[in-house]
């Protein structure tokens, strides 16, 4: 059944509740998020004093069945011997056995009464970080299709008036937007987020080791310390220059690239990446600088990840109506024909080439690395 073309108002507002709710439902599912955090650090802390207590129990108690022994030793001899004692310290040996023996008693039931509570805690932390990570992975999600209401589908609403390719063009647009957050938050997960854990527990460390070794040792931790924090910092710096180098607004493509590739080869040793400017350096209207920078960004990295590259180029020729632009790696290559199921990469790329009107080429061959070739005729 053909869909009847659907009025643009009518959409926009359809849009707008749609927006609502999922904004609504995203600050739901953070605050949720957030009290569980929370709960997740009240209870770290409690865990933390319980297991103190478990030790110290520990301690007691094998201290009081010493004790015990002794006692019930010194009351074995004394009522074997009674007639050598008086009633005053046979009354007194029994009492004193006797007392250890309740303390060891109280003793063994607060031990296992504080092990019950600290399996509890541990259960319900695992639980809890269960619960965060659910929520984090909904307000992920959550936020790409808020995303996607607010921004690229009321553009795409302006542009086109059939139901069906509204459709089909939002949900191409969707998928490439979880594709990128899939690497970001890959990113984030190994790189600072890892960091900052690490971070987290040598401040920990920190302390612990101010308390048995010495504010000298400490300090030489604190320093350590410092070094993780600069690394972690600078690979935060690095994704978010990924993002959007603001260098692309300030100086153009050429410095860019330049750039870009500098910064990229002291991420990758081992890989050593070659550029060539072969024309002038001209200002280029903002949608074909980006586009341009993306191209080569995508084409560099999927050498780097996929292709065990040694050698990277990068060489464009840039004139008054024409930028030229060629990557070529030395890396294992890959048959240009094969379709790999879950992949947008390429697609993406022809996608972004087709939206400036330019052409890409692709040649590659398994074992022989692989040639990108990007074109792109405009008007001054």
């Amino acid at each position: 059944m053909a869909l009847k073309k659907i009025d643009a108002k009518t959409l926009d507002q359809i849009l707008e509740k749609m927006i609502d709710t999922v904004d609504s439902s995203k600050n739901e599912i953070f605050h949720i998020g957030e009290q569980c955090r929370q709960d997740y650090e009240t209870l770290s802390d409690e865990l933390h004093e319980v297991k103190i207590m478990v030790s110290k129990a520990i301690e007691e108690g094998d201290d009081l069945e010493i004790k015990t022994r002794q006692s019930r030793r010194r009351l074995s001899v004394v009522s074997q011997h009674f007639r050598d004692y008086t009633e005053e310290q046979v009354r007194e040996a029994y009492e004193i056995a006797h007392n250890y023996q309740m303390k060891l008693s109280m003793n063994r039931e607060l031990e296992k009464q504080l092990r019950r509570r600290r399996d509890e805690l541990e259960r319900r932390l695992i639980t809890l970080e269960q619960t965060i990570d659910r929520a984090n992975h909904l307000v992920s999600q959550t936020s790409v299709v808020l995303n996607y209401l607010t921004s690229d589908l009321k553009e795409i609403g302006n542009a086109l008036e059939d139901a069906i390719e509204k459709q089909d063009f939002g949900l191409r647009v969707i998928e490439a937007q979880e594709e990128e957050r899939k690497r970001l938050s890959r990113e984030i997960h190994d790189g600072p987020a890892q960091m900052l854990a690490n971070m987290l527990l040598r401040s920990d460390l920190v302390e612990k080791v101010y308390r048995e070794q010495g504010i000298l040792n400490a300090l030489e931790e604190v320093r350590s310390l410092k070094k993780m924090v600069r690394s972690s910092l600078s690979e935060v710096r690095r994704i978010i220059y990924d993002l959007r180098p603001m260098a692309l607004d300030d100086l153009g493509l050429v410095p860019t690239l330049r750039k870009y590739l500098e910064r990229t080869e002291e991420y990758n040793n081992g890989i050593v990446f070659r550029f060539t400017n072969l024309g002038d350096e001209y200002r280029l209207p903002s949608k074909y600088e980006v586009a341009l920078f993306r191209l080569v960004q995508e084409s560099v990295q999927n050498a780097i990840k996929h292709a065990d590259a040694t050698e990277i180029q990068v060489k464009i020729e840039m004139s008054r109506n024409r930028v030229f632009v060629v990557i070529k790696d030395n890396g294992k290559g890959f048959d240009v024909r094969a379709k790999k199921e879950g992949s947008f990469g390429l697609m993406g790329m022809r996608e972004r080439v087709d939206i400036i009107d330019g052409q890409i080429t692709i040649d590659s061959k398994i074992g022989s690395g692989t040639i990108v070739t990007i074109q792109v005729m405009f008007d001054q």
